[in-house]
């Protein structure tokens, strides 16, 4: 019985990945003039942000060939910090804007939605402190969430006590706000979102290669905790994919 009960739940999660609502006249915010909802969340206007290397001044040379050939998930990493630049060309790759549009960026969106805020916890870049961060991609800049801390425990305990989580240079955590894509897609949204969260990812795993840097990314983790520790509401905001980088031994 148990084990009808679990394959009628793997049956219905299965759904998720199907197309088969595609092709419904479907009604949407978008079709009913709702206001579309902003690509980034608001920050204080005074806040003081931190300054990233713009991506026309990045030096960073890479041959794709070798990036792909080459491309694991790294477990395991060295002591080095990565240089500001390094670190500025990693998150620019994941979602930074690549045009003068803010729906343009480095990854592809269903719909140019982009339903995610990308939020850092950096144990080693040089010229940048320790803490929690995130990331405005229109500004190409970084906005201190809890600055001055090692938050090495925290995030590891969120990974549920993954030890290679304590190694990392920097931590990317990603959230999902479900209505920026609801409101054009509705329910169809959220097979599109998941794709979406392996675009971004992947970036990253190529970018950490180009510049001797390892990734490995986290679906394992604590909701809860991860959420908590981001400071999201769980609801209209939560935590739905991780990763670790850092320069490879």
């Amino acid at each position: 019985m148990a084990e009808n009960k679990i394959k009628q739940k793997i049956l219905r999660g299965r759904k998720l990945l199907k197309a088969s609502q595609w092709g419904r006249s479907l009604e949407t915010d978008q079709k009913l003039g709702k206001p579309a909802p902003q690509v980034q969340k608001d920050y204080p206007e005074k806040a003081q942000l931190v300054d990233l290397v713009p991506s026309g001044e990045m030096s960073i040379e890479g041959d794709l060939l070798s990036v792909l050939q080459n491309r694991r998930s790294r477990r395991s990493f060295s002591e080095e910090s990565f240089s500001r630049e390094e670190f500025s060309f990693l998150i620019w790759a994941v979602q930074g804007l690549n045009s003068s549009r803010e729906y343009f960026r480095t990854s592809p969106s269903a719909g140019a939605r982009h339903p995610f805020e990308t939020y850092v916890i950096i144990n080693k870049v040089e010229g940048i402190e320790q803490g929690l961060y995130r990331y405005l991609p229109l500004e190409h800049k970084l906005l201190p969430l809890e600055s001055n801390k090692d938050l090495t425990d925290e995030f590891a305990g969120a990974c549920l006590d993954q030890e290679f989580t304590r190694q990392s240079a920097v931590d990317f955590i990603w959230t999902a706000l479900p209505y920026r894509t609801e409101w054009r897609y509705s329910i169809l949204s959220h097979k599109v979102i998941a794709i979406d969260a392996g675009h971004v990812c992947q970036n990253l795993y190529l970018a950490s290669e180009a510049i001797g840097g390892g990734t490995c990314a986290i679906g394992a983790y604590s909701q809860e905790k991860m959420d908590n520790l981001l400071v999201v509401d769980g609801e209209d905001e939560f935590a739905v994919y991780a990763a670790v980088t850092g320069k490879v031994k």
